[in-house]
């Protein structure tokens, strides 16, 4: 019974659940709907190309899992770094991002949860025997480190696209022509 739970909360941190939920972060980060739009996008972006270097990354590494023999799920590929780690981790904290620039009411909490979702995620890949600790870890340093260079580029760019312009502002007129020129 134990392995069937493992198995199900292993399964959300691959295929389309950390896809809804990345898209959701976005759409939790918006105020308007153009923002909500552009916030998802490049949730999913980030999400999506993180994937998509993790998996260049392992194929330079191509690290072995454990033994075949132990495993209690299936699992193919090589090893490190590990996938739902990194998904869950990148996607963790995507959600996490979203809530804390929301600050509702039991944030605290929300965030605890979704900090635990992430982790547990990984640890499942230990427990089913297709991962060793260090695939795990590396899963969720290399996610941290995506979405440093994901946050640091969405600071730099995603104001000037999601940003409205008001017709007050001094500087509306060079605002109007960043986002005409972007």
């Amino acid at each position: 019974m134990a392995v069937s739970a493992i198995r199900t909360l292993t399964d959300t941190g691959t295929g389309a659940v950390p896809y809804v939920l990345a898209a959701l972060a976005g759409v939790i980060v918006g105020r308007t709907r153009r923002q909500k739009v552009y916030a998802a996008v490049a949730s999913l972006l980030c999400l999506g190309a993180g994937q998509l270097l993790r998996r260049a990354v392992l194929y330079l590494i191509g690290r072995p899992r454990p033994p075949a023999g132990e495993w209690a799920t299936h699992a193919s590929g090589w090893s490190f770094p590990s996938g739902h780690a990194t998904t869950a981790a990148l996607t963790a904290a995507l959600l996490i991002t979203a809530v804390l620039l929301r600050s509702p009411p039991g944030r605290f909490l929300i965030v605890t949860a979704i900090g635990c979702w992430g982790v547990a995620v990984g640890l499942t890949r230990i427990y089913l025997g297709v991962h060793w600790l260090s695939d795990v870890v590396g899963g969720w340093l290399f996610a941290l480190a995506w979405y440093a260079a994901c946050a640091g580029a969405a600071a730099r760019w995603l104001p000037r696209v999601t940003t409205p312009v008001h017709k007050d502002d001094p500087d509306a007129g060079r605002d109007a022509q960043l986002h005409t020129s972007t």
